[in-house]
């Protein structure tokens, strides 16, 4: 007797579907679990691979599988740029302003007000972007840095879109969020890669770093950044450039002397990143570092 399931994962269903499906249900999402089927081959039984048993073999295969497709794809060098999926690019942020006061309603226009206000740090970004972009152009493939980012909405897409609008390759490493967090239009196709987990996400974004840019941002932003600065510090990875930018932002965030005053951290931890308020001073810093 055929059974729902058996519908939903008829041959008429493409593969990537039926994946999506399967891992839904295996989380409880929309009905019955997925019944296992003994007589499936290991590595084409989706129910088989999202057993906890097998999270290691996931591991592998997240881990295995960006690398093929960056190897490939020659991506060697990359500068890795962080920063808020909220912020708007400068056009967008003024319609939500005009719209929020044609509508007279005051929590909407304050909160228009400040989405034009970080709209700077999308301008920025892309400027950043199109500066790593345009030098790396002019490199041998093998030397060239390619501007990595989260794969995700504002800030990440603003530095995604300033190298893809000067014809340049762009890497996106998005993930999968229960607020589904899609990809933005300007990552070049075959360098586009979801993740499920974090912790083997931060690890692609470390593989081929030559420099960390932080734009303004939330928790996502904090983690990423202090993940490398403790990398860094406990000598885990090369020293690299870590690039904060917006001082006020920064600094109204964050009181890492206090960490000396306490004894918590050394006061030369203070010189692994730096602060800027422009974008050719966040390239500068990585060009000087390198000596480019």
């Amino acid at each position: 007797m055929e059974t729902t399931q058996d519908i939903k994962l008829s041959s008429h269903t493409p593969l990537i579907d039926a994946w999506a499906e399967l891992q839904a249900q295996a989380e409880g999402v929309g009905g019955e679990p997925p019944q296992a089927n003994a007589y499936r081959l290991a590595f084409a039984d989706p129910e088989f691979l999202l057993r906890r048993e097998t999270r290691g073999i996931r591991f592998q295969l997240e881990l295995l599988k960006p690398e093929l497709g960056l190897a490939h794809a020659g991506i060697a060098h990359t500068v890795v740029v962080y920063g808020s999926a909220r912020f708007l690019e400068p056009e967008q942020a003024a319609s939500k302003l005009a719209a929020a006061r044609a509508g007279g309603d005051a929590a909407a226009i304050r909160a228009a007000e400040r989405g034009v206000r970080n709209a700077r740090y999308y301008e920025a970004a892309r400027r950043f972007g199109a500066l790593v972009a345009a030098h790396g152009l002019k490199q041998p493939p093998q030397e060239r840095l390619h501007i990595c980012t989260g794969g995700g909405p504002g800030v990440m897409e603003a530095a995604n879109r300033g190298a893809h609008e000067l014809g340049a390759p762009t890497v996106g490493l998005n993930i999968s969020l229960p607020h589904e967090q899609t990809a933005n239009p300007y990552i070049t196709p075959q360098l586009c890669f979801k993740f499920h987990y974090f912790a083997l996400r931060k690890m692609h974004f470390m593989i081929r770093a030559k420099a960390l840019v932080a734009f303004p941002g939330g928790f996502g932003t904090l983690d990423e950044l202090f993940e490398v600065l403790t990398l860094v510090q406990t000598r885990k990875v090369k020293p690299l450039p870590i690039v904060l930018y917006g001082s006020d932002y920064w600094r109204r965030l964050l009181n890492l002397e206090m960490l000396v005053e306490e004894g918590a951290i050394a006061p030369e931890d203070l010189r692994l990143f730096t602060v800027v308020d422009e974008p050719e001073q966040a390239w500068g810093v990585i060009r000087e570092f390198y000596g480019v």
